[in-house]
């Protein structure tokens, strides 16, 4: 069986695994932003020399993100089992899957967050002194607005990261396009319909890459 044949008899497959892949990131990456991004905005802030320098919160703060970003994904991903258990009833499945890869995203964009902020000129924040601006007022008016070109950067290299971990994540049954290429490709033989799944991957990876640097560089008013 051919490359065309291949994918046209498995188009429906196909189909439902980019919308599984495609799930895991939409909420990989809400929780990234939602989370990840206030995380790395407090590590920058409380860091030894920070505008608001406190050992503890950093030191708790810093040491998530250094664990989860240094741990195995597949090892991170059995570690959570008992919770993911708790919170979904099963470990099965695309929404429970998702559960550990938010935690990864939400430490994989905290430090980026954080190196993005570290770049931003130290005169801003002289200026947002200077003006008599309060922490949250430095942070939303001066610091964001400043770095919001690389932040939007930042979480085009996160999402990426993240495909790259949820096709992972069709080992320990959450479905998407790695659990596809395994399953219908590998493991049948077919080895045309998995380089084809790699194929569709990359593909995926280039248009995020190709829409953040897009939206980054309409953001970059410098």
């Amino acid at each position: 069986m051919d490359v065309i044949e291949s994918i046209s008899a498995n188009i429906d497959e196909i189909g439902v695994a980019m919308a599984e892949t495609g799930f895991m990131l939409a909420f990989s990456l809400a929780a990234a932003v939602v989370f990840g991004l206030p995380l790395g905005v407090l590590i920058y802030l409380t860091r030894p020399g920070g505008a608001q320098q406190n050992k503890p919160v950093w030191t708790v703060a810093n040491l998530y993100v250094t664990v989860v970003r240094s741990f195995p994904f597949l090892l991170f991903v059995v570690f959570l089992i008992p919770l993911t258990r708790i919170l979904y009833g099963t470990t099965f499945g695309t929404g429970a899957a998702t559960f550990p890869l938010c935690f990864v995203g939400v430490a994989l964009y905290a430090r980026l967050v954080e190196q993005i902020l570290l770049e931003v000129p130290p005169g801003i924040l002289h200026a947002a002194r200077s003006m008599g601006a309060s922490a949250a007022q430095t942070v939303m008016s001066f610091l964001l607005v400043e770095a919001r070109s690389g932040l939007v950067y930042a979480l085009t290299s996160a999402a990426i990261s993240l495909i790259s971990y949820s096709t992972v994540l069709g080992i320990v049954g959450g479905g998407g396009l790695g659990d596809f290429a395994l399953r219908y490709g590998y493991q049948e033989y077919d080895y045309a319909l998995m380089y084809s799944t790699i194929v569709i991957v990359i593909a995926c990876v280039l248009l995020v890459q190709m829409a953040g640097e897009k939206v980054s560089a309409a953001l970059d008013k410098r």
